[in-house]
């Protein structure tokens, strides 16, 4: 008995210790997380800094998956299969090892949220809050310079000749200026382009997140509207056992953010006869990745006509200047809608003469076909969403999709040649980059050319056994799309297979659900590696093809 008042006198003791000192573990904390933001503001590189937020919501996308159970008792899907879906849901890849529809309404909302943190637009906003700080401390120190000089400790020379030598002395209206004036006037102008710089970019912020916040809303709003009115849409989904809302919101937010998943196994083909469904998705999709910069720069006009807001005008002219890399210049900008309109144009016309009266397109209407096509066009860029059955599509559409998937988003037609970077610059990218490195870093091709050898030799049995769904060309394409993070797959079908196998049942996922557990780690590397490719834009250049 005494044993257990003298442990309760400690236990009461500890208590009262810990909380006399909550405030200076919580200020202590604080104080950490203050030093680590600031070694990422000032330390971290772009490239390790995108790289461990990725593989972090990743790896809190798997757990949070793993702490809620499927829909079903008798499918448990493996954790590698569940870690595969969390790092394609982070990378925008949109490639399904499993079926959607066994996983329950609480696993289909943390895939929301891990898309939504990781899509483009949204990250890239996060990159803007840093360099919005970035910009307030020099604005700040740009000040205490200013402060210094303008009150200098050591006496300036009198003599006027000296001051003309130093070049102190300037002209305005006829008369000399004095030297302190010159230079106030200096940095006083130095102040207000930092200022006005530091606003501008804090006023970006608030346009990208208003444009991401109300496109979602909209679009959500309108999927809504469309499966309340239609009855055979939503007896459909009463039919899978979906939610209404998990749906719209879910669909909204992949179809944004370019990742392809969707809550159904058959992606949007149980909607190919809702017409209007797949229009409300077509402008999501648009406006959430090749458009966007197009888009972007048009709601900044309309901000600078009708606001009068002057951050607008300085954006708009200074697009190069804000380090934004989706505020692309006018001309690029144009560029860009012609050349997604072209490449569209010319994908649905090769799809229609080629598909028109094939099984891809039987029991659609005219209209319907059309709708179809457009929407499947528009998704072989980076959405990877399928409206047809891809599985039976003739290998000239596929060598074109794979020729999509593979383009960068912001391509233009003509290639767009900036002014010469100032010898600072210059001088600051060689020190960044030594020789060694920068002759040692492939192209997107080199990389695509290894890492579909290393699949072909990962799966070589399975290649030997079952050659036409384990062909060189369905392979090109899985990784294409993986490096791509479009989501496309040719699939998996049994009745190719050339010894069938009775055992053998279609699943609704893509090809590499079929890969060995070595080849989905693989292909797991590929998606990471290309969502990180805009880093690697100028590489191979000391490859030289003669």
């Amino acid at each position: 008995m005494t044993n257990f008042a003298s442990f309760g006198k400690k236990l009461k003791q500890f208590a009262t210790y810990s909380y006399l000192k909550l405030p200076c573990w919580s200020s202590g904390f604080c104080f950490l997380i203050q030093c680590l933001y600031r070694f990422v503001l000032v330390r971290a590189k772009p490239l390790w800094f995108h790289l461990l937020y990725f593989l972090s919501v990743a790896s809190m996308g798997l757990l949070c998956l793993k702490c809620f159970h499927p829909r079903t008792d008798s499918i448990k899907p493996r954790s590698l299969d569940l870690f595969f879906t969390s790092v394609s849901a982070t990378t925008l890849s949109g490639l399904a090892v499993i079926e959607m529809e066994i996983l329950s309404n609480s696993q289909l909302v943390i895939l929301i949220i891990v898309m939504f943190i990781s899509g483009e637009v949204f990250v890239s906003m996060v990159g803007l809050q840093f360099v919005k700080s970035k910009l307030k401390k020099l604005a700040k120190t740009d000040c205490m310079v200013d402060s210094v000089i303008s009150y200098p400790s050591s006496p300036s020379p009198t003599n006027l000749v000296e001051q003309i030598e130093l070049g102190l002395v300037g002209k305005r209206d006829g008369k000399d200026v004095k030297p302190d004036t010159v230079i106030h006037s200096h940095n006083q102008s130095s102040a207000n382009e930092a200022d006005l710089k530091y606003n501008s970019t804090k006023f970006l912020v608030y346009v990208v997140l208003g444009y991401h916040l109300v496109i979602h809303v909209i679009g959500v709003i309108l999927v809504s509207i469309y499966l309340t009115v239609v009855s055979s849409a939503k007896n459909l989904l009463k039919s899978k056992h979906l939610r209404l809302s998990t749906f719209s919101i879910f669909t909204i937010v992949s179809t944004f953010a370019n990742c392809g998943f969707l809550p159904t196994n058959e992606s949007m083909m149980v909607f190919n006869k809702n017409s209007i469904l797949l229009l409300i998705l077509i402008p999501q999709a648009l406006m959430g990745n090749t458009l966007f910069p197009s888009c972007l720069r048009l709601l900044l006009w309309i901000l600078g006509k009708f606001v009068k807001r002057v951050e607008s005008g300085y954006l708009l002219k200074n697009a190069r200047e804000i380090g934004y890399h989706h505020l692309l210049p006018s001309l690029h900008s144009s560029l860009l809608v012609v050349t997604v309109i072209v490449f569209l144009v010319a994908q649905v016309v090769l799809f229609c003469s080629l598909e028109w009266n094939s099984a891809v397109l039987d029991g659609l209407n005219s209209y319907q076909k059309i709708v179809g096509v457009l929407f499947q066009s528009v998704n072989s860029r980076h959405t990877g969403e399928n409206s047809l059955d891809t599985t039976i599509i003739s290998p000239a559409i596929w060598v074109l999709f794979t020729l999509m998937m593979y383009l960068p988003p912001y391509t233009a037609f003509v290639p767009i040649k900036y002014e010469k970077a100032p010898p600072q610059i210059c001088e600051k990218q060689k020190k960044r980059r030594g020789k060694i490195v920068k002759n040692l870093i492939l192209s997107d091709l080199s990389y695509l050319a290894i890492f579909t050898i290393m699949i072909c030799i990962i799966e070589r049995d399975k290649m030997n056994e079952d050659p036409l769904n384990f062909s060189v060309i369905n392979i090109i394409v899985e990784v294409t799309s993986a490096y791509g993070n479009v989501g496309l797959s040719a699939g998996y079908v049994c009745k190719r297979q050339l010894q069938p196998n009775s055992n053998c049942v279609d699943k609704w996922y893509s090809f590499s659900g079929k890969w060995s557990d070595e080849g989905k780690l693989i292909l797991m590397i590929i998606m990471i590696f290309g969502r990180l490719k805009k880093f690697n834009r100028k590489g191979g250049r000391a490859w030289k093809l003669l």
